[in-house]
């Protein structure tokens, strides 16, 4: 779970009001004064106040012509200086470690790339004997955790080409290969919000992943966990679930996703 500061328990009133302004826009690109009061329930005077503020910084626009306020340009400043380093890889790198130190196993964070997905970045495990990934590998969307992961939640024609395109094989004596029981296994995946596999692209190996939503509630990527059948035990496979859902659901925050985003 994210920790939080002790500083983010102490609140600003006047800065906290003038941010439920920004975000009275979510609904509508722009708003009277009249509606700003009724939707942010404070006095007309108070919001002439924070609306001018932020309008003198940037952060608001006044129409001339209607006299509605809309988002300013700085928001947009700020969002791509957000979007440019914070990208998934740069915010899952200490995500990764976290489960690594957690479970003791391999940490990878992947993409779809075509009919395949590709490891952004990862983190060796820190058993001698390990699953290993190398960053820009790529493997398969039909078979692992991962793939399944951002194959549920991929483009209509995505999973069409992986399930009709002829691009499953078996790859070990667990894969799955008939395309009706891996369309049922992505509903699954898709309603519990993970997936696991046990030998169903390597052998000898298991695995736990999560999908990473951005803020249009789209996955943009999915991380999980990977380690050798032999240490694999009930209790394992609970634990890593929860850390990795947990760690892809911060991310996730990280990123703007909101419950909101997903409806």
């Amino acid at each position: 779970m994210r920790q939080r500061t002790k500083e983010s328990g102490r609140h600003v009133g006047a800065v906290l009001k003038a941010l439920d302004l920004l975000e009275s826009f979510q609904a509508r690109p722009t708003l009277s004064l009249k509606e700003l009061i009724d939707i942010s329930g404070l006095t007309r005077s108070r919001v002439m106040r924070l609306a001018g503020t932020l309008e003198a910084r940037g952060y608001l626009s006044l129409e001339p012509d209607t006299g509605h306020y809309r988002l300013g340009s700085r928001l947009l400043t700020l969002g791509k200086l957000f979007e440019q380093n914070n990208t998934p890889i740069s915010l899952a790198r200490p995500a990764l470690k976290r489960l690594v130190q957690e479970t003791g196993e391999s940490a990878t964070l992947y993409a779809i790339d075509g009919f395949e997905r590709v490891a952004l970045a990862r983190e060796h495990g820190t058993h001698e004997v390990r699953f290993t990934v190398t960053e820009g590998g790529r493997s398969e969307l039909f078979a692992g955790a991962a793939g399944k992961v951002l194959l549920a939640h991929a483009a209509p024609d995505v999973v069409a080409g992986v399930l009709n395109g002829g691009v499953m094989r078996r790859l070990t004596p667990g894969t799955v290969v008939d395309p009706a029981r891996l369309k049922a296994q992505l509903k699954t995946i898709r309603r519990q919000g993970w997936a696991f596999s046990k030998g169903d692209r390597v052998a000898d190996a298991w695995g736990v992943a999560a999908p990473i939503f951005g803020h249009d509630g789209r996955a943009q990527a999915a991380i999980g966990v990977a380690g050798p059948i032999n240490r694999l035990t009930q209790q394992v496979r609970r634990q890593t679930v929860q850390a990795v859902t947990e760690a892809a659901q911060e991310l996730s925050r990280n990123l703007g996703w909101s419950p909101a985003s997903a409806a």
